[in-house]
């Protein structure tokens, strides 16, 4: 199977910044502090000390850096690949901590929606120069409020020091957001700018990142110490380096209403997060080429049966077109809302009720009209031995991405559900704006 890069790189509750990793120690359950947090450089817990100086991996558990070797993933003591510091970076991105994109002019970063003062102001004390607000161009066009001539991947807007607002940062990254915001000038784009926001999409935040040069030797500076350092590179490659990682963890015989000798089996991969599912319908693989049916999970319209989409009748029509025929498989993919996550969803649907279309809205929050990750379907259809198959689906877009993964589509399968009245706006613009095809 051959695994294609991908072609588009989604806190601490209320968005408080961990005071730990600047100034204030942390206490163990026993009361006592943990004294990494007046200077000296915090330890993992193998004992050794994060060394990063000026954009340079972090040494592994044992002191020994991550290389790569003849395009393999750089792996450490315990056998993860490069993709280890990308999951940290996502996890601290989502408390509102800056990280540290490396590169030929490294960055100091973080996401304008979970950030708080005390991130602002570590920023600001590590800046080699002005910060300035990234944003996706569609975004950036409406906080600008003109149309941006040859925007490219992101763009900068110049925020003024010190960095201490960071409602109004909020509100610039967030269209449902009340939008009572600044003049703001454009700025140099930053060399790490399309990694930056990349970070944000993975943390399933909206791609609006506070960013500025980082100073030299900010590592060996007490407010520098604990700071981790994700390469640019593995940002950007991660959606195909991850969807590698695909393994079985756990399957079991579940009966359906409409297919009692279903089962399912889980994959995860090595960021450990939301698991996707196959649910197999009697025996795929004895078929030539068995109906598979694309599902990327919807909360809304799959578990409340949410009228806005037709998410609900696509998964339980596939499921009982599949018991009908014998055999096929649906994938079940952990990417709501066409890979901009839940929360997203539902401010894109917010503004929705405000009259944009599904297209429209999702780019008003900066992201692309979709944004899955099908590297992930390839890899769980060659676990499954599933090289050729009939694609049930509208979509040719999934036809295209699994064709470039290596599966074989036999045939397009048509899957289409009667508009009901509520979501027939939301089909016309996706046979309209996206290609789908209604037969």
């Amino acid at each position: 199977m051959t695994l294609l890069p991908s072609v588009t790189p989604d806190r601490d509750a209320g968005g408080v910044f961990r005071a730990d990793r600047v100034s204030a120690p942390r206490t163990e359950t026993t009361g006592a502090p943990r004294t990494d947090t007046m200077g000296a450089p915090r330890t993992d817990t193998m004992g050794a000390p994060r060394t990063d100086t000026m954009g340079a991996p972090r040494t592994d558990t044992m002191g020994a850096p991550r290389t790569d070797t003849m395009g393999a993933p750089r792996t450490d003591t315990m056998g993860a690949p490069r993709t280890r510091a990308v999951h940290r970076a996502v996890a601290d991105s989502r408390r509102g901590v800056p990280v540290i994109i490396a590169g030929p002019r490294p960055l100091i970063a973080a996401p304008a929606e979970t950030v708080g003062a005390e991130g602002l102001h570590l920023i600001d004390r590590l800046a080699a120069g002005p910060a300035c607000l990234l944003l996706a161009p569609a975004r950036a066009e409406a906080v600008l409020g003109v149309a941006i001539a040859e925007p490219g991947e992101a763009v900068a807007l110049a925020l003024a020091r010190p960095l201490i607002d960071a409602e109004t940062l909020r509100r610039a990254a967030d269209p449902t957001l009340e939008q009572i915001l600044p003049r703001f000038d454009r700025a140099a784009v930053p060399d790490q700018a399309a990694a930056a926001l990349a970070l944000g999409k993975l943390a399933r935040l909206l791609p609006a990142m506070v960013a500025a040069p980082v100073r030299a030797g900010w590592a060996s500076l007490p407010l520098g110490a604990g700071l981790l350092v994700v390469p640019a590179a593995d940002l950007l490659a991660y959606p195909t380096e991850l969807a590698a990682t695909l393994h079985r963890v756990a399957e079991v015989a579940i009966p359906l209403a409409d297919a009692p000798d279903a089962r399912l089996i889980a994959f995860r991969a090595l960021d450990q997060g939301i698991e996707h599912m196959a649910i197999l319908v009697g025996d795929p693989a004895s078929q030539a080429a068995p109906l598979v049916r694309i599902h990327s999970e919807c909360f809304t319209g799959d578990l409340l049966g949410s009228l806005r989409c037709d998410c609900g009748p696509q998964l339980k029509g596939a499921i009982r077109r599949m018991a009908d025929e014998g055999a096929g498989v649906v994938l079940y993919l952990a990417q709501e809302g066409r890979g901009i996550g839940l929360i997203n969803k539902l401010r894109a649907y917010t503004l929705q009720d405000g009259g944009l279309d599904t297209v429209d809205a999702n780019r008003a929050l900066g992201w692309q009209a979709d944004e899955r990750n099908f590297h992930i379907a390839a890899a769980m259809l060659d676990a499954l031995g599933l090289h050729r198959i009939r694609l049930l689906t509208n979509n040719p877009d999934k036809t295209a991405g699994l064709t470039a993964c290596g599966i074989e589509i036999a045939e397009r399968v048509a899957h289409v559900m009667a508009p009901n009245g509520v979501n027939d706006g939301y089909l016309a613009t996706k046979a309209a704006r996206m290609g789908h095809v209604f037969e």
